[in-house]
């Protein structure tokens, strides 16, 4: 019993413990506790940096595309490299290095 009254009598207050008890339950016990909200703020950036990367590839392609479609022998060039198309009196050989 002597333990107890060297206790602060803020200490043994209603309001401090009740608000003692919410601090833990927010921070530990709820849904939205800390240890998710910092999961799902990493996650998120990570989700930023994904959509920056893929932006950026988005603007390539569209860069790419318009310079294709404005020049016809880059188009050319692209259709034979990529698809390897050819015109009807040639022959094409593929050389593939190991």
């Amino acid at each position: 019993m002597n333990l107890f009254n060297k206790v602060p009598k803020f200490i043994k207050s209603f309001y401090f413990l009740f608000t003692l008890g919410f601090v833990i339950w927010m921070l530990f016990l709820d849904t939205n506790d800390i240890g998710t909200q910092i999961t799902l703020t990493r996650k998120l950036d990570a989700l930023e940096r994904e959509k920056e990367f893929y932006q950026e590839k988005i603007n390539q392609v569209e860069k790419d595309r318009e310079e294709l479609l404005s020049n016809d022998e880059l188009l050319e060039k692209f259709a034979r490299e990529k698809y390897l198309m050819k015109k009807p009196n040639e022959d094409v050989y593929v050389i593939v290095k190991q």
